[in-house]
């Protein structure tokens, strides 16, 4: 069952992956996010020369892509400052030259790249740019909204936020509960095909626009907010927390990956552990949601055999007494926090 927002974004499909020049696969994560979640709408990946990240997806050309059925290259790399790096120029342009627009969820706008711009004008292609915060975005008011809401907070970036909050949509929905998933990053609304680029907005307008992603539902109705960066990060913490307080979140849903001790990129600062998280997200969230509650954990054992994590999880839960999985395993654990999401 897909997990559905408000259909706001019209984008041509399906859509050739674009992997650039990266070699840390933490920054494919758009690639990985729409493999995962949006497979149907993927003819294969395409990157320069160097890359030594994949998808799995087969390796085709913007000229093969074209001929089974691609209409645009996604760039699938989400860099640190979101730029459009000189040496995928070449790749860019092969793209529009082969028939095919070009899709972006940076902060560098596609079209602020002469050569980019001359080649699509050239070629009747469009340049998209899903980064794109909505106009006249409310100062945020407080205000408590009817229905429900669950956050996914993270110890870090690309630490698993996105995929628990679209596994848990999924889950709502097939048990039968009014659900929309919220996207509030770029690879989430390409996936969602709606939603608001948080960390595009203008800070003092933040917490509103986390508010305007989620108006006011039915009293059994649940918006699942994708989380962005971490409380605790030194660059992004400011999105975490405008995200937190504008959400108003019933429930929060802690994100990490055991093993990792270091924030992504910034080397020099020790990631936070899960106790330590959640009692901050708590004492935070209460500001504008006094009846805030952890429902459970959830972690990314991507890197663990199936023995070695669910000795893990097992573990984490007797540790903590609460729900812990990783919902990209399902299983037991991923029903009982699923359970402890919707039971007050």
């Amino acid at each position: 069952m897909t997990p559905s927002a408000p259909a706001n974004l019209a984008l041509p499909q399906p859509y050739l992956l674009f992997l650039g020049d990266i070699t840390d696969a933490e920054y494919a994560k758009t690639a990985f996010g729409l493999r995962d979640w949006a497979r149907e709408r993927c003819v294969g990946e395409y990157a320069c020369a160097g890359t030594t990240v994949t998808t799995g997806l087969p390796f085709l050309t913007p000229v093969e892509a074209t001929a089974k059925g691609a209409r645009a290259l996604v760039i699938g790399v989400a860099n640190e400052g979101g730029f459009i790096a000189d040496a995928w120029m070449p790749a860019l342009l092969s793209a529009l030259e082969a028939g095919l627009d070009i899709i972006s969820g940076m902060h560098t706008r596609l079209a602020d790249i002469a050569p980019l711009e001359a080649a699509a004008a050239h070629n009747g292609r469009r340049l998209i740019d899903v980064r794109r915060p909505p106009q006249n975005i409310p100062i945020a008011n407080g205000r408590k909204r009817s229905g429900k809401r669950l956050l996914t907070v993270g110890t870090d970036c690309a630490i698993g936020k996105k995929y628990t909050a679209l596994a848990l949509t999924r889950a709502f929905l097939a048990r039968g509960i009014a659900t929309h998933f919220r996207a509030t990053g770029q690879t989430g609304i390409l996936i969602a095909g709606g939603g608001i680029p948080i960390d595009a907005v203008v800070a003092d307008f933040a917490a509103g626009a986390a508010e305007t992603l989620s108006p006011d539902a039915a009293d059994d109705h649940w918006d699942i907010i994708e989380g962005q960066g971490s409380l605790l990060h030194p660059a992004y913490s400011g999105v975490s927390l405008a995200l937190l307080h504008g959400s108003q979140p019933d429930v929060v849903v802690i994100c990490h990956e055991p093993g990792r001790d270091r924030i992504l990129g910034v080397p020099g600062y020790s990631l936070s552990t899960v106790d330590e998280m959640m009692e901050l997200a708590l004492r935070l969230g209460r500001r504008t949601n006094p009846s805030i509650r952890c429902a459970g954990v959830s972690l990314n054992t991507a890197h663990l055999d199936a023995d070695s994590a669910e000795r893990l999880l097992a573990q984490e839960t007797e540790r903590l007494r609460l729900a812990v999985a990783d919902p990209m395993r399902g299983g037991a654990a991923f029903e009982r926090l699923v359970e402890a999401c919707i039971t007050a």
